[in-house]
């Protein structure tokens, strides 16, 4: 285990993590949950708003199918904004191995775009733990092109799945419209 005295710092003075005396770089540990359901943020390289086009977001749906033709899973819910995109996935049954699905698109998005190195290295993923949990990340999701003041509604943003689900009933067209409250990083919606 890691301590404190793993610290170092670099060239530039920031500390950075690393094993115990080994120099080396600080491995990320990822939960992973055969059949899991998790809620991942991926983010442009420098923020960069390369997810504003729509030959963007295209070639970003061809490499979520071509992937998801080779690795299935299920997209619950997705949000693409200019430069990052949050997105909830269920994995099959026995698989547990969402970095090669993220790896697999990242890369065909990179290998069939217009950019050097459109990407940051890494993602944020967090397992869902139960139907409160899957409930707060499915709200967040759909109103994040508000709370980042792209649209007044989630309605009014195109690339979102916030209109599969009120196709199916889930939400009303005017949701997300309503004042938000936010405690402790969790949402609660004042409908009154």
């Amino acid at each position: 285990m890691c301590r404190l005295s793993c610290l170092k710092p670099t060239y530039d003075g920031v500390l950075k993590a690393s094993p115990c005396g080994k120099g080396k770089p600080m491995r990320y540990r990822r939960v992973r949950q055969n059949g899991g359901t998790y809620f991942f943020t991926v983010v442009t390289n420098k923020r960069k708003k390369i997810l504003c086009e729509k030959s963007s977001v295209d070639l970003l749906r061809d490499a979520f199918r071509i992937v998801k033709d080779k690795h299935p899973f299920t997209i619950d819910a997705m949000v693409v904004l200019p430069d990052h995109l949050h997105c909830m996935w269920t994995l099959p049954e026995n698989d547990d191995d969402y970095p090669v699905r993220w790896r697999l698109i990242k890369s065909y998005f990179t290998r069939n775009g217009t950019w050097d190195s459109p990407w940051q290295n890494r993602f944020w993923e967090h397992v869902i733990r139960d139907d409160k949990d899957y409930a707060n990340h499915m709200a967040y999701i759909h109103i994040n092109p508000v709370k980042h003041g792209h649209v007044p509604a989630p309605v009014e943003w195109e690339h979102s799945s916030f209109h599969r689900y009120v196709k199916m009933g889930w939400f009303d067209t005017d949701w997300g419209s309503k004042r938000i409250f936010w405690m402790d990083d969790i949402m609660t919606w004042d409908l009154d």
